[in-house]
């Protein structure tokens, strides 16, 4: 059964790393559904996340061949729910009138969002949350017309505590 994963990877923060991990995509002949990467906690070392669809087969793959590039510290996937995750999303949407940038604006209170950017003819919307919020927002507004849309893809951390992550930052040192 297809579902998607959420994998988090502890990687070396240099140039070039980014790129080996999608050429291992690519190599394999696996999609990148999303993929997060920025600066973590620990100096000199990045945190990717990266979505994928497939049957447990095929997460187990990704693990398996991300933990054999040099540059991959740390691997796993995590566990869905038990995972905080988010997405931003930037929705620029046409604006028709008075009455649509009412119900516009409305429906961006409703998600929690902010409209960070307005002109007579469109409004460029901010939203933060699931997944299934940024879908959700973008189905009711769709009919106002959307000029443009970028997302982030999902970032996640696991709740709990005490987890093998904990165990492996102790155990190599990392400041």
């Amino acid at each position: 059964m297809e579902k998607t994963a959420i994998i988090a990877a502890l990687v070396e923060h240099k140039p070039g790393v980014l790129f080996k991990v999608a050429n291992m995509f690519r190599r394999r002949d696996f999609n990148i559904d999303g993929i997060t990467v920025g600066v973590s906690e620990h100096r000199d070392l990045a945190r990717m996340t990266i979505t994928v669809k497939g049957d447990e087969v095929i997460r187990e793959q990704v693990v398996r061949q991300l933990r054999k590039l040099v540059e991959v510290l740390y691997v796993d996937t995590l566990p869905i729910g038990d995972t905080v995750q988010r997405e931003l999303a930037l929705v620029k949407l046409k604006v028709g009138g008075a009455e649509a940038r009412r119900e516009l604006m409305d429906y961006t209170n409703i998600f929690r969002g902010r409209i960070i950017d307005a002109s007579p003819q469109s409004m460029i919307v901010e939203i933060t949350g699931t997944p299934d919020k940024m879908d959700a927002f973008i189905n009711l507004v769709s009919k106002y017309g959307i000029l443009e849309i970028a997302r982030t893809g999902i970032t996640a951390l696991v709740r709990r505590k005490g987890s093998y992550y904990d165990s492996f930052i102790q155990s190599v040192g990392v400041e």
